[in-house]
């Protein structure tokens, strides 16, 4: 099948965004904020650490969408024009987040793909909006295209939906639906031995990687808007899993702040606030998520450990009481190690 070639080069003109990555010292030091000569506590963490890949542009662009001519700002992508008209067919882009810039454009899930007259198949998420290009998204390759990507998405994602946190208010679940899914040809995980077990050490976000898409979301609004640098994504190929950049086991066992964010932004049940993991769980006994999968750890934690990571030193981490100087409030890292 012809299309677009998804991998990026260094001669590609759309991706190649021109960095110069010879010197990685350089760019850390860059990213540090000074205050008398002091590091910032949270400034260790360069962001942009997801890599996303460029899309912008000087001037406003005219594009057809379905036959329907669009008119978009600079630095915007196909997926802006999509959103702006009625397209023939639904476009999901699961893994990318609208609401904030500064997360995504990732295009890791394919479910955007359109087909342009110049580019053949394209993420819509990711790719630059050109003048005069002409983008279908009813055309036979990129309606079969987004549903075999969807499918593939499904294949790595337990469907345990009636006692996960986030039923009824799901993305993944929201697409499959519209898109009249009911047996995704690749399979879904339905063997509890393959399931990974529940992180319920922390007691304000669950993770269950059994839900997670791998969109990155979480990742770069911990890293590039919270400036947190708690999560990343570690593994590879059908081994990748959201991890801690401080190499802990568990959620309690990383730096995590508990501000949220990554809960807010995550499309499916793979972080959910601990206060409704069971709200959409029919109340039944023994009916729940923890039960549905069979597998938790962390629940041994009583009390947070010393965080200890590149970014929380021992400079940082003293006895005394920290003071927020917004809340007034006190709170002291724990003894335990």
């Amino acid at each position: 099948m012809e299309g677009y070639n998804t991998m990026s080069t260094d001669s590609d003109p759309i991706w190649n965004d021109n960095r110069d990555t010879t010197d990685m010292e350089s760019i850390w030091e860059k990213n540090r904020r000074r205050i008398d000569d002091q590091v910032e506590i949270n400034a260790m963490l360069a962001t942009g650490t997801a890599t996303d890949p460029d899309v912008t542009s000087n001037e406003t662009t005219t594009i057809t969408v379905d036959d329907q001519a669009i008119t978009l700002e600079s630095d915007s992508t196909l997926l802006d024009g999509l959103t702006k008209v009625d397209t023939e067919e639904d476009v999901p882009a699961l893994c990318s987040y609208q609401k904030d810039d500064r997360i995504g454009p990732r295009s890791t899930c394919r479910t955007c793909m359109v087909e342009t007259d110049e580019y053949g198949l394209v993420p819509s998420c990711s790719f630059p909006a050109r003048e005069g290009m002409d983008i279908r998204t009813d055309t036979p390759a990129a309606s079969e295209t987004r549903d075999v990507n969807l499918d593939l998405v499904l294949r790595g994602h337990n469907l345990l939906c009636t006692t996960c946190g986030k039923n009824g208010r799901c993305e993944l679940q929201e697409v499959s639906i519209e898109d009249e899914v009911e047996h995704p040809r690749y399979g879904v995980v339905h063997d509890r031995d393959e399931l990974d077990p529940i992180d319920e050490s922390s007691p304000f976000i669950q993770i269950d990687r059994n839900k997670c898409i791998l969109c990155n979301r979480c990742v770069e609004a911990c890293n590039d808007v919270q400036v947190a640098g708690v999560l990343r994504m570690e593994g590879q190929a059908g081994d990748m899993r959201i991890g801690f950049q401080n190499e802990a086991e568990t959620m309690m066992g990383s730096t995590c702040v508990s501000c949220g964010h990554c809960v807010t932004v995550c499309p499916t049940g793979a972080l959910v606030e601990q206060d409704i993991v069971e709200e959409a769980t029919i109340p039944l006994p023994g009916f729940t998520h923890a039960n549905s999968v069979g597998k938790v750890i962390g629940e041994e934690y009583t009390s947070r450990p010393r965080r200890m990571s590149p970014m929380y030193t021992e400079e940082h981490t003293e006895e005394e009481p920290k003071i927020d100087e917004q809340t007034d409030s006190i709170w002291q890292y724990s003894d335990n190690e």
